[in-house]
C-alpha cells in the first residue's frame, strides 16, 4: 500500500491539456484565500473577497492565454 502511494511522488504523471487546466482552479483558490486571509482585517470577509479575486485570477489568465494564442497564430 505505501509503496503505491510513494511510488505516485517520484514518477511523473501524464496529464493532457484539460488536466493541466482543471489544476490551476485549486491552485488560484489557494493563493486567493492566502492572500485576502492576510490582507482583510475581518476574517468574515475573506470567503466572498477570496472568490471574488479567484474570479478575477482566472479571468485574467485565461484571457492572457487566448491573447498569447492569437498571437502565435499570427506568427505561424
Amino acid at each position: 500500500m505505501s509503496e503505491g502511494i510513494l511510488a505516485s511522488f517520484t514518477s511523473a504523471m501524464n496529464l493532457g491539456g484539460v488536466a493541466r487546466l482543471l489544476l490551476m482552479l485549486p491552485l488560484c483558490l489557494s493563493v486567493a484565500i492566502v492572500y485576502k486571509t492576510i490582507r482583510l482585517p475581518h476574517v468574515e470577509d475573506v470567503p466572498v473577497a477570496a472568490l471574488r479575486l479567484w474570479i478575477t485570477v482566472l479571468g485574467g489568465m485565461c484571457a492572457v492565454g487566448v491573447g498569447l494564442w492569437l498571437l502565435f497564430e499570427l506568427m505561424v
